[in-house]
């Protein structure tokens, strides 16, 4: 009886240490759990073991894609970034319901003389990273085949484009929720001192700064 006793109690224990975790990992920027529904929150992704609070607290924000098919892929490097949002080619040419889109996650963050684990870096700092590149894919969702082809070309060739679309991006994680996230990941890179000068400049001369957001996160308060 005695150990009946002892294994019920050690089993509420667990359940209740479970629940904790699972409201700590789907905060709201206000600090409120939101109501946790991981399989609404993963239909259509595909997302890697080690990055699967992360992001489902990133998408738990982000009602409208829940029926998008995104895939969370790992990649071993990245030029010039450490995520990066696009629509996948062979799907361009379906309706904008039916595309397919990636979020490429360098699998190491690059220091000055050696390699982070991306997993490893703080919870928020991380959501508020998810967050920006689903804010791409907003952006994306409304384009046409012929839109997102254009917007490609001028991406890469036109630095002011490319200010306005990361401009958009961070913009959409302010409007659902996830502005203090971005704001901890641009604070983050740019006071950590050993991320690689060339990446914190590209960051100050590409995407708004941290007074700019803070200003707007402000604002946007009721």
């Amino acid at each position: 009886m005695t150990y009946i006793i002892l294994r019920t109690t050690s089993l509420l224990l667990c359940s209740l240490f479970v629940s904790i975790m699972a409201c700590q990992a789907h905060e709201r920027h206000d600090g409120k759990p939101v109501t946790s529904d991981v399989e609404a929150y993963t239909k259509n992704k595909s997302i890697p073991d080690e990055m699967r609070g992360v992001i489902i607290a990133a998408l738990s924000r982000y009602p409208d894609l829940a029926d998008t098919r995104i895939e969370f892929r790992y990649e071993d490097e990245i030029r010039k970034s450490v995520m990066q949002a696009q629509p996948k080619v062979s799907s361009l040419l379906r309706k904008k319901s039916k595309r397919k889109y990636i979020i490429k996650i360098s699998r190491y963050l690059q220091l000055n003389d050696k390699n982070l684990d991306i997993s490893t870096l703080p919870f928020e700092v991380l959501v508020g990273w998810i967050a920006h590149e689903l804010g791409h894919i907003m952006d994306y969702r409304y384009r046409s085949s012929l839109s997102m082809v254009g917007f490609g070309a001028k991406y890469w060739l036109s630095e002011k484009y490319l200010k306005k679309a990361e401009r958009r991006a961070d913009l959409f994680a302010l409007k659902h929720g996830l502005g203090g996230k971005v704001m901890k990941t641009k604070k983050f890179i740019l006071n950590h001192e050993e991320i690689p000068d060339w990446y914190k400049n590209r960051i100050q001369r590409l995407y708004m700064s941290p007074v700019e957001y803070s200003q707007l996160i402000s604002e946007a308060k009721p």
